[in-house]
């Protein structure tokens, strides 16, 4: 399949890009040229001013399946037995995972299928997930004696620590109800009514400043690494300077004139 093929990009008029992994006979597994497709068009969708808002959807029954297993053993006939090459591999994933948290446009995973190790960790670095009843999580390493550490960062910073070890020690997977309640994903539906559902979430951030939404986003994952005094000092400064942006006048004068804001994301 042709690399342009295994990722399917949409920019509609509202300005919400959806990303469709398109890989189904290899269940949409974070290979090479994924990653690579993954990482480009994230990297320029946060250039783009066009673009408001990511979806990250996948086409089959599979979300992602993670890592491609039988690409990573092809790379144990290096005379090194693979160590350079899983080198690579990893720090090509944790660039595009990162690339996630730091887009400045807010990125929704859209899961209708199984997400499962390094496939359920994209789903932990998203913004934001929407399910349908028909999807399921796990971190599975355990059972093929590779212990899922990568996708731990994601998952324990999605959830609380007792319960991303549980997905990490045992490898089970999780239904989607549960993950709701974990908080792995936002909220779940119907697999009918999830592009919807999704599209619908999509627009209404869509609809705000995306100067606004960048710097929102850029500071709830740096303040969460800092210590509290560290976190309202650094909040602090950052709501100053959000308050002497254009938008942030025209949003307060909008509110107190009972009127809509007409923003020009700036």
């Amino acid at each position: 399949m042709p690399r342009n093929d295994i990722l399917l990009r949409d920019l509609d008029a509202d300005g919400i890009l959806r990303l469709t992994l398109n890989d189904v006979a290899r269940r949409n597994a974070l290979s090479e040229a994924m990653l690579t497709e993954l990482g480009d068009a994230i990297a320029e969708a946060g250039n783009n001013a066009s673009v408001r808002v990511i979806v990250l959807a996948a086409n089959g029954p599979a979300f992602c399946a993670g890592h491609d297993l039988k690409e990573m053993t092809a790379g144990r006939a290096g005379a090194d037995g693979g160590s350079a090459y899983f080198t690579k591999v990893m720090g090509l994933c944790s660039g595009v995972m990162m690339s996630v948290v730091h887009c400045p446009k807010p990125v929704i995973a859209e899961v209708a299928g199984v997400a499962t190790a390094a496939g359920c960790q994209l789903v932990a670095s998203c913004d934001l997930a929407i399910a349908a009843d028909t999807a399921r999580f796990s971190t599975p390493g355990v059972h093929i004696g590779l212990f899922c550490s990568t996708p731990m960062v994601a998952l324990s910073r999605s959830v609380t620590g007792k319960h991303a070890m549980e997905m990490l020690l045992t490898g089970d997977m999780v239904e989607a109800a549960r993950a709701e309640e974990i908080g792995l994903v936002n909220r779940v539906t119907a697999p009918s009514t999830l592009t919807d559902t999704c599209m619908e979430l999509a627009r209404k951030i869509a609809s705000k400043s995306s100067m606004t939404l960048a710097v929102g986003k850029r500071g709830f994952y740096a303040q969460r690494e800092m210590t509290l005094p560290d976190a309202y000092a650094y909040a602090s400064a950052v709501m100053v300077e959000n308050m002497l942006a254009r938008d942030a006048e025209e949003g307060i004068g909008a509110f107190i004139e009972k009127r809509q804001p007409q923003w020009q994301d700036a």
